[in-house]
């Protein structure tokens, strides 16, 4: 399960979750308001490393290197 950067479009927080799944619906924990991802700051691989080429969707990836 993977914790996951989002912005409220709403109020403007920015918070991490714990989801199930990258796609999953997640709201706002200040407005209760549905949350988009927020792709900014760094992305790591699963060996911990930062990813050089890394979109943050792992259903489209080739892998990380």
């Amino acid at each position: 399960m993977p914790v996951l950067q989002y912005k409220c479009s709403h109020c403007g927080k920015q918070f991490e979750e714990l989801v199930k799944r990258y796609d999953d619906p997640v709201r706002c924990p200040a407005c209760g308001q549905e949350a988009g991802r927020d792709w900014s700051g760094e992305m790591f691989s699963a060996t911990g490393r930062p990813a050089k080429k890394c979109s943050g969707n792992c259903k489209t990836c080739g892998g990380c290197k």
